[in-house]
């Protein structure tokens, strides 16, 4: 492909960039990426994928924008309020950059219609705030066999790790089982400070980034973690569960998504 002149001024801060070149903003122009959760980390995502020209991008989610939302979930504004937040996702990314397709989906994910989903794209987010969901998402890629990178935020603190297929544990290997009903993340409950899910999600935009035009290291086999109070990101080794792991492991017992399992999914 050929840049335009308005391609070409547009990402001439990538194209001049050692590790994207022309080569790798084509990549980006080319490729599909989902994200999963239009909320405080799926904002930073979508903003900065649309910004850097990722050519197809799927926004699934069912709910509204709610005034709440507004002190994290920066891709949404007050005129918002009462509009489902793929849309509004959508529009935003549409004022961004002209280039990028988009593709909405105003449901939940579910373990009828995630695989559906997630087949056309090159590179999955996670960005929900649910456990339930987040192993869902998981299995799914693992069994489809799709690269994706999973956030988590909750207070002051985050967490962010990417799984490709072949190369490293899956998010089941670490936390292997969806907690007990109660125990889900509870940012309406608990409370998070703002800044940190768009400090986390735009970490995933990186790793996204990273992975479609090939360069750098991912966060494969490794978990970043992040205190904001403190300012502090460490990384910590993840081993890979290849014996016992439900669904990447040898012994494997989830070979298909089945709703049962995914109960508490919302």
């Amino acid at each position: 492909m050929d840049f335009s002149k308005d391609q070409r001024e547009r990402y001439s801060r990538h194209i001049i960039l050692d590790g994207v070149g022309e080569s790798g903003q084509k990549k980006l122009l080319s490729s599909k990426v989902l994200i999963i959760g239009a909320g405080g980390l799926g904002a930073p995502v979508l903003m900065y994928l649309a910004a850097s020209g990722v050519g197809t991008i799927g926004i699934v989610d069912d709910d509204a924008v709610e005034l709440s939302n507004l002190q994290r979930q920066v891709i949404h504004g007050t005129p918002d309020v009462g509009i489902p937040k793929a849309e509004s996702a959508e529009n935003t990314v549409k004022r961004l950059n002209p280039d990028v397709k988009t593709i909405v989906y105003k449901e939940r994910v579910t373990a009828g219609n995630i695989c559906d989903i997630i087949k056309e794209y090159d590179f999955i987010i996670d960005a929900v705030d649910n456990f339930s969901t987040k192993f869902l998402i998981n299995d799914a890629c693992v069994l489809g066999k799709k690269p994706f990178c999973h956030a988590g935020v909750k207070g002051f603190q985050g967490q962010i790790m990417t799984y490709v297929p072949g190369q490293g544990p899956c998010y089941r290997c670490l936390f292997e089982e969806i907690p007990e009903e109660g125990e889900e993340d509870g940012i309406s409950q608990k409370g998070i400070l703002g800044t940190i899910p768009g400090i986390l999600g735009s970490l995933q935009a990186l790793e996204a980034q990273k992975y479609l035009i090939g360069s750098g290291k991912l966060l494969t086999g490794r978990m970043l973690v992040f205190d904001g109070l403190g300012m502090r990101f460490r990384t910590v080794g993840i081993p890979e569960n290849s014996e016992h792991c439900r669904v990447c492991g040898t012994t494997a017992d989830i070979t298909s998504l089945q709703e049962e399992n995914y109960l508490s999914v919302h």
